[in-house]
């Protein structure tokens, strides 16, 4: 049999035991063959896994999944109907379409059912996942089909059962597709990091300030996301387990805020006149600040999540240094020449709004290196490339939880099997201790758009994405390439049947092709 800790897609925050029912005798035949890798097209590995060579078969015939509670009790969580329908689509579609539909008579060997017991409250059951949630849960099946089931599963996992794989999308560039947040559930990816306005584009409608998409976007009405459009797209998440954490970073990367609120910029100068451009935010206005504290007081009711992404990372010093009412600012506030504190002003006085909001927030790692004072629950985002250990050891020293983001820049390509690359990253290499390690509490992969749009996004995210997810997910000790090469390469075979375009990982084709 196999066993191991699991949860269905859409349940994280549910205690959930799974129960599988059989009729007549069970097969007891050689376990079937499932390429290199004993653990078949099993991805990511789980924590644990035991495998015998007893086979049960599924027919579309007699097979259905239920809430053993609601049989007894009629309670019912909509939030699971919703998964069990899906993955009854999943698993019988194929095999529907070539004549083995549900008519077909069940056999002695068939398993007939899969019972879901409930053990948290029913209250919590359709709620919004959160970085709280208890993701515990527990299954335990006999199984050639548990390769199957292992895809109604989508666990949280903090480094090595404590890490939660995400990744960050920035979309200010294109507009994203649902297909993305389904492929995040197949891959067991439970929070979705939304990097949702860029320079280039404001595509965020905002009730309160319409004017900024209306100028800011690539198109005030084709490329924008509407009030309507975020809520499904919360709501699609919700049902696979999926957190949304927006992300509206300042003071740079703000070029496209400018077009639509005027004096938000800060008007760049060439010698004594201005020049025409303009730079990051500008931090000596009052009226900067009184504009983010409506615009994030409607964010704190649009999007649900208890933590907010701001950003403040990139800041291009050169404008500020370059206006003479920013020089004598900064005079006044006795920074000298120091343009990290004039960072570090307008990062402060952000956080002070964030806070009467009662939201938590995530920020860039320069942030924290500029001597910002953070509340003890920021979660601190590693993302540069150099020094990532140096800097992974002195956030958890100053006993921030920390998010890390560096090795997995997916925007990244190269020639090959580059989702080695991804796969051989640890998160705790750094010098700490057992206290520290338990701070890094998350993995990110990004996806950076400058050269992404709908017809490329999804097979440069998978299923090199899918090899960060095994490398969060699984223990630290699996790191067999060969083995993981095999099960990824059945997986790639999977989402591309399932519809989602994955690149391939060889060449040939896939089974099902």
């Amino acid at each position: 049999y196999v066993e191991y800790i699991f949860c269905l897609p859409g349940s994280l925050h549910l205690n959930v035991f799974i129960f599988v029912k059989y009729n007549g005798q069970t097969d007891t035949g050689q376990y079937p063959t499932l390429g290199d890798s004993p653990y078949g097209s099993l991805w990511p590995l789980p924590q644990k896994v035991k495998i015998s060579t007893v086979v049960f078969k599924l027919s579309g015939a007699s097979f259905h999944i239920f809430d053993a509670k609601e049989s007894s009790s009629g309670a019912s969580c909509r939030l699971l109907q919703n998964a069990y329908r899906r993955y009854d689509e999943y698993i019988f579609t194929s095999s529907r379409k070539q004549g083995q539909n549900k008519s077909k008579k069940a056999l002695a060997s068939d398993m007939s059912e899969l019972q879901v017991w409930i053990t948290s409250a029913d209250s919590e059951c359709d709620s919004y996942p959160s970085v709280t949630s208890d993701e515990s849960c527990e299954f335990t099946g006999m199984v050639f089909v548990f390769f199957h089931f292992s895809h109604l599963c989508h666990v949280n996992s903090l480094l090595h059962s404590t890490r939660r794989p995400h990744p960050c999308l920035n979309t200010s560039r294109m507009i994203t597709e649902v297909n993305y947040l389904t492929a995040m559930a197949w891959n067991k990816f439970n929070v979705f990091h939304w990097h949702i306005v860029d320079d280039p584009s404001f595509p965020y409608l905002s009730r309160t300030f319409p004017q900024l998409s209306q100028h800011g976007a690539y198109h005030p009405y084709t490329h924008v996301y509407t009030p309507s459009d975020v809520k499904m797209i919360i709501e699609f998440a919700r049902l696979r387990g999926i957190r949304v954490v927006p992300e509206f970073d300042t003071p740079g990367h703000t070029q496209s805020w400018g077009k639509g609120q005027k004096d938000l910029l800060t008007p760049c100068y060439s010698g004594a006149s201005p020049s025409g451009s303009f730079g990051p935010v500008n931090p000596m206005l009052n009226t900067t600040y009184d504009f983010m504290s409506m615009f994030f007081k409607e964010v704190n009711t649009v999007f649900p999540d208890a933590y907010v992404h701001l950003g403040g990372d990139e800041v291009d010093f050169s404008c500020w240094k370059s206006n003479p009412d920013i020089q004598k600012f900064m005079e006044q506030q006795g920074f000298g020449m120091d343009y990290s504190k004039l960072e570090s002003f307008y990062i402060q006085r952000l956080l002070d709004i964030i806070t009467t909001t009662n939201k938590g927030y995530m920020i860039w790692q320069e942030v924290f290196d500029n001597g910002v004072k953070l509340k003890s629950d920021t979660v601190v985002h590693v993302w540069m490339g150099n020094k990532v250990e140096e800097e992974l050891q002195k956030v958890t020293e100053a006993g921030f939880t920390t998010i890390l983001s560096a090795p997995w820049y997916l925007d990244y390509i190269s020639y090959g099997q580059d989702w080695q690359k991804f796969y051989r990253a640890e998160p705790l290499s750094f010098k700490g201790t057992d206290a520290q390690k338990k701070l890094v509490i998350g993995g990110e992969a990004c996806l950076w758009g400058e050269y992404v749009d709908a017809t490329n996004l999804t097979p440069r995210l998978w299923p090199r994405a899918s090899a960060v997810g095994e490398r969060l997910w699984s223990d630290r000790d699996v790191r067999d390439l060969n083995d993981a090469y095999s099960r990824l390469a059945k997986h790639r075979c999977r989402m591309v049947q399932r519809g989602i375009p994955a690149e391939p990982l060889f060449t040939g084709y896939c089974a099902h092709e």
